[in-house]
């Protein structure tokens, strides 16, 4: 059996933040990857010449950004883009009406007032809501005091639905009231010409990661830790379990003994959604250029409602698209074939003969992926953020969690992931880890490496 101070579970970014900042401070570590790949939910495919990021895309909001600190301290080149929070309106869309005719200025103009306005009221709905209530509950309320017609009413209803969706993965009956408390963008957002999974793959370089170790138990022994693999056991003083919650969820790791009930009840009160992307390329361009978004309202955005233009990364005319909650979860069971051209009729459905066919597609499967078993965590009714911070620890004899369930101020980011994975390792230190020397030594290594 290797011994080691610190075993890390998991090579995301919370995985490889903390072992990098123990293993600098002088710790013996080792990180336990199920994957054969660092990056966990940053996984970039670059099997066309160009990186595809079918896990996490964006930083969301650079102002006082930690993550966005690293980013350019690494000298990691972004492209502004900045479509925050499943906005309605702020950058050029184009928006189409519910039997999917284009808007004009006017009519544009006028919806997204219409959001606005019922977005205004609903933060005081939500303010004054009883536990146990839903954002389907108090989005109802919101509208009904609107005083809108029934037609703009729904159009926003479906609105509200989507947000959620592409938010938390998760349908709005499900989520609580309290869900999208969090979700402010300060500053832009940036995403990534080279790939994301850039950021976790320099941080880990030089460390000791295995990877293909799929951990299926972790035992308390005498003064610390035994994880186990099917390819041998690690004994440590500490462990930092960084899993997704999906995979906790499922029982797929053997706690011995038993998690204490602090981590247990927020394991089993938070949410997994689940988020799926397509990513369609073609041959010309049939949108404007410049648009960021364009958007279908209404019946004619039933299932296909908002296409991202991220043609940038690849200088290819790409469309992105997302399947999240309930239909993301449905669309697992059928093949990729099948959900790219339902995507494309939709398109059609707008645009007509102008679209053509596809070129490349890309199909995510986050819900279906065993070392995930979701995309990222969420508030389901009753729960509450002190259940994200709760479930960190440190517990009894050095077991912690980090990773994005386990960061209450801003979840289901890789900022979270970062933020946290920074927490663990000072708590194991039991001091702080100055950020700017963390980057300073990665570039150092980086350099070293060069001769």
């Amino acid at each position: 059996m290797e011994r080691f101070d610190t075993v890390v579970v998991g090579a995301g970014m919370a995985g490889v933040t903390c072992a990098r900042m123990l293993a600098d401070a002088g710790r013996r570590v080792v990180v336990l990857e199920a994957r054969d790949r660092i990056g966990g939910r940053m996984s970039t495919d670059r099997g066309a010449g160009f990186p595809v990021d079918l896990g996490a895309s964006w930083i969301h909001g650079i102002r006082g950004s930690q993550l966005w600190e690293l980013v350019q301290a690494l000298s990691i080149p972004t492209i502004e883009f900045t479509v925050g929070s499943f906005q309605v309106g702020g950058r050029p869309m184009e928006h189409f009406d519910r039997s999917g005719a284009r808007m004009d200025a006017v009519a544009a103009a006028r919806w997204i007032s219409d959001v606005e306005a019922v977005d205004r009221s609903l933060s005081a709905v939500i303010a004054g809501s009883s536990p146990g209530e839903s954002y389907l509950d108090v989005t109802e309320r919101a509208l009904d005091a609107s005083g809108l017609g029934p037609e703009r009413i729904h159009e926003i209803r479906e609105f509200f639905r989507h947000r959620v969706e592409e938010q938390c993965g998760a349908w709005i009956g499900d989520l609580d009231a309290h869900g999208l408390d969090e979700d402010a963008i300060d500053g832009d957002e940036v995403i990534f010409p080279r790939g994301y999974d850039e950021l976790p793959r320099r941080i880990a370089a030089g460390l000791d990661v295995r990877l293909d170790h799929v951990v299926d138990a972790i035992r308390r022994h005498g003064e610390g830790w035994v994880v186990s693999t099917r390819d041998g056991s690690f004994d440590a003083a500490d462990v930092v379990v960084t899993v997704p919650l999906g995979v906790l969820q499922a029982g797929a790791i053997t706690f011995d003994p038993p998690l204490p009930e602090r981590a247990s009840v927020s394991i089993a009160k938070l949410g997994m959604g689940v988020f799926n992307k397509v990513f369609v390329q073609f041959a010309e361009r049939f949108w404007n250029e410049g648009s960021y978004v364009i958007r279908a309202l209404g019946e004619a955005g039933g299932r296909w409602h908002s296409w991202y233009d991220v043609s940038a990364v690849s200088g290819i005319p790409t469309l992105l698209t997302f399947a999240a909650g309930p239909l993301g979860r449905h669309l697992q069971t059928l093949p990729d074939a099948e959900i790219v051209a339902d995507s494309v009729d939709a398109l059609r459905t707008l645009y007509g003969d102008a679209v053509g066919q596809p070129l490349r597609s890309w199909v995510t499967r986050w819900g279906d992926d065993p070392y995930s078993r979701g995309s990222y965590s969420h508030l389901p009714i009753g729960a509450s953020h002190h259940d994200h911070d709760a479930l960190a620890g440190p517990f009894a004899g050095g077991l912690r969690f980090a990773g994005e369930a386990t960061w209450g101020e801003e979840p289901a980011t890789v900022g979270a992931a970062y933020a946290s994975g920074r927490r663990s390792a000072e708590s194991v230190l039991g001091h702080p880890v100055d950020r700017a020397a963390f980057a300073a030594a990665i570039v150092d290594r980086e350099r070293s490496a060069d001769g």
